[in-house]
């Protein structure tokens, strides 16, 4: 397992380091080794945001999906926390969604409705950050599994089904949207 720990804007101490290292090792525990784990903590400097001062973000290739949380607190090691709490959440999610998947072998299709998508809790819209990467085949279940592994409210992905591109994306009841070209 490969676990790089830096950060921007502030100075990184050894402690918090192995700290870091020790947690990320422990939330892996369920997918053993071979993954990659990125974890960025950063700090805002400005005064208004004593609370949420300390940002750290742990991004992860595990299972072949990318799971990526961010947390906020008032110092490094409550962030961090924080930030190992989500991740642990969205990595026993994983597990239990692959295992799932494979215990169902006639339901592989998504045909129009939600079912074998989770609903989800937060019903809040916002665009946070705009990321690029490699659109793979994948079938339009894989899609809402690594959107929601990921956070975002949209996915785009080239479907495995009809080799088009779709847009998976959350509607405002909470539901699941997918998006075809004609």
């Amino acid at each position: 397992m490969e676990i790089r720990v830096h950060a921007t804007h502030m100075a990184l101490s050894d402690s918090l380091r192995d700290l870091a290292t020790e947690k990320v090792r422990h939330a892996t525990r369920l997918f053993g080794n071979g993954e990659q784990i990125d974890v960025e903590f950063s700090e805002e400097r400005n005064p208004r945001l004593a609370d949420g001062r300390y940002r750290v973000e742990l991004t992860s290739r595990t299972a072949g999906q990318v799971v990526r949380v961010e947390a906020v607190g008032g110092d490094e090691r409550s962030a961090l926390d924080l930030a190992i709490d989500k991740f642990e959440s969205r990595l026993r999610r994983l597990k239990e969604r692959i295992i799932g998947r494979h215990r169902r072998v006639g339901e592989k299709r998504l045909n129009g409705d939600s079912n074998g998508v989770e609903e989800p809790e937060d019903n809040t819209l916002r665009i946070e950050r705009v990321k690029r990467f490699a659109v793979k085949p994948m079938t339009p279940e894989e899609a809402a599994l690594q959107m929601e592994l990921l956070g975002h409210s949209f996915y785009l992905f080239l479907n495995a089904d009809t080799d088009q591109y779709g847009v998976l994306y959350r509607r405002r009841g909470g539901t699941l949207g997918l998006i075809e070209p004609q």
